[in-house]
């Protein structure tokens, strides 16, 4: 925790701008592309899904044009119409103030539809299932995973669990990087990582 983790996020999307160096995405500097051209280039679910108090629909679309076909297909692969479609309004639904008419889960899979409707090359994931219990953290897990597809998927994540198949890991201490590869040759360095997994899983 304070590593600097959500830091990272923040200079990709330039919410902050670095005090010396600089960022690049695909070779150019962050600071040279249109602000708005550069945020359209990442979609982010985080621990804390902000909804507000419209329909789940409104919820979904956040403004953006969409024609019915490829809302159902969000809906779908974020698996919201598993509980929408039993609801006798639908996405018509009022979420409730922050959202308090659905559950943790619910919540996470309408901000997982709204990056599906997205569609950006870049997914951020910050603690995206930190919050769930184990079934809602499958489903939510699920859905991540179809959106990963075809994407570079940047984590943030304290439960291991869902960084264990990346193609690279970076562990980040007192904002600086002390380790990166992948699970097994972290394990196979036995450092900061391997402590980390091993108080989490009881692996030896």
């Amino acid at each position: 925790s304070g590593a600097g983790k959500s830091t990272v996020f923040n200079l990709l999307t330039r919410m902050v701008d670095p005090a010396s160096g600089q960022v690049t995405l695909g070779g150019v500097a962050l600071r040279d592309y249109d602000l708005g051209v550069l945020r359209d280039q990442f979609s982010t679910v985080s621990q804390d899904a902000a909804l507000f108090d419209e329909t789940l629909r409104e919820n979904i679309l956040l403004g953006h044009a969409s024609d019915d076909a490829a809302l159902r297909r969000a809906i779908v692969a974020a698996h919201v119409a598993d509980f929408t479609d039993a609801l006798p309004l639908g996405l018509d639904t009022p979420a409730g103030p922050r959202g308090s008419a659905l559950s943790g889960g619910q919540r996470q899979r309408v901000a997982i539809a709204r990056a599906v409707l997205r569609d950006a090359p870049i997914l951020l994931l910050d603690e995206a299932t930190s919050a769930l219990d184990a079934q809602s953290e499958r489903l939510v897990q699920q859905a991540l995973d179809e959106l990963s597809v075809g994407r570079t998927t940047l984590v943030i994540a304290h439960r291991l669990s869902t960084v264990r198949q990346a193609d690279k890991i970076v562990v980040i201490d007192q904002g600086r990087v002390v380790e990166q590869g992948s699970h097994d040759q972290l394990m196979a360095q036995d450092g900061a990582y391997a402590a980390l997994v091993k108080l989490q899983f009881g692996e030896k």
